[in-house]
């Protein structure tokens, strides 16, 4: 047991010093939900496939505003391939711990 502590003593380290040191996300990593109100037509597709529950639609159509109640999202990505339009997009963004639910509001911008 020496022989091998005394080896890996002078060693540099493998982990890194998160959160000084961050990581990328991979290829294909699927974070935190974003949404394009520009291509959003308010389907409500994204809505009923979600199996959490974490998504909830404030009106209809065009005009639609949505809920994206973060604690509850599996990251699953069912919105994102269901969405007809392309307006669901998984970002790269994993740094979501919160001591208290978070509920993100998707409002359309008043023009």
């Amino acid at each position: 047991m020496e022989p091998e502590l005394a080896k890996h003593l002078f060693k540099k380290p493998i982990t890194l010093k998160y959160p000084f040191e961050k990581i990328s996300p991979p290829e294909g990593f699927r974070g935190k939900l974003s949404w394009d109100a520009d291509k959003c037509v308010g389907c409500g597709l994204c809505v009923t496939v979600c199996p959490s529950f974490a998504l909830e639609m404030i009106g209809k159509g065009p005009t639609a505003e949505f809920r994206y109640y973060l604690s509850r999202c599996v990251f699953c990505s069912q919105c994102v391939s269901t969405c007809p339009k392309d307006a669901l997009k998984m970002t790269n963004e994993y740094e979501l711990a919160d001591y208290k639910p978070v509920v993100i509001e998707f409002k359309r911008g008043k023009s």
